[in-house]
Parts: structure tokens; sequence; C-alpha cells
């Protein structure tokens, strides 16, 4: 196991998932998932540095990113 970063690695796999650049999409059209939302919040998060403390903020981002309600 070594440790890159911030991130823990274990063979080849990253104990958090990959960051897309950009904007996210809603590929359904429709109003995104809860789980849509929180992945994207959470790769928000993560995109800061796992910083606590503004979880409002990546939840809102989030939602206005993927198209849902605001």
């Amino acid at each position: 196991m070594k440790i890159i970063g911030r991130k823990t690695v274990k063979a080849e796999k990253t104990s958090a998932p990959m960051v897309k650049s950009g904007k996210a999409s809603n590929p359904s059209g429709g109003a995104p998932s809860h789980e849509q939302i929180a992945v994207r919040s959470y790769e928000l998060y993560l995109a800061r540095g796992g910083e606590p403390g503004h979880a409002e903020e990546d939840w809102l981002r989030a939602e206005a990113e993927l198209g849902g309600p605001s």
C-alpha cells in the first residue's frame, strides 16, 4: 500500500473516485436523482481537497450542474 498525495493506493485502485473535469451532465434528461447529486457533490468536495465546511455549497452546485431543483 502506498500513499500518494491524499489518496491511499492499494494495487491499482484508489480510495477516492476519479474527479471528472468540467461540468457534469445528466444523461437521462429528467431531474437528477438524489444519488446523482450526492455523487457530484462528493466529487466537488474531493476536488477542493476534502476541506470540510462546504457541504451545502457543494450540494447546491451539484444540483445546478445536473439541472436539478434550485
